[in-house]
């Protein structure tokens, strides 16, 4: 179900997002949600070379698989 969100803007930043909505020929509101859904993938999701420099990682990888097994037997103070 969607939610209705009250947003504030100044006017020329809203003047920008309305010029960019119209020009894609969409409503502003579609338009602010790709863009924050865009920017959330971009900054929270590890892409596809980030993922390859992780699992390339033998140290890191070691030490999750460790701190995974301390979780699963309740071992040690979480913080």
């Amino acid at each position: 179900m969607s939610k209705t969100v009250t947003l504030r803007l100044d006017e020329p930043v809203y003047q920008l997002f309305k010029s960019v909505a119209k020009r894609e020929n969409r409503p502003i509101s579609n338009f602010i949600e790709t863009a924050a859904m865009r920017f959330v993938q971009d900054h929270e999701v590890a892409d596809e070379f980030e993922m390859a420099e992780i699992r390339a990682n033998t140290g890191l990888n070691q030490s999750l698989k460790r701190g995974y097994q301390d979780a699963k037997h309740r071992r040690g103070a979480f913080v």
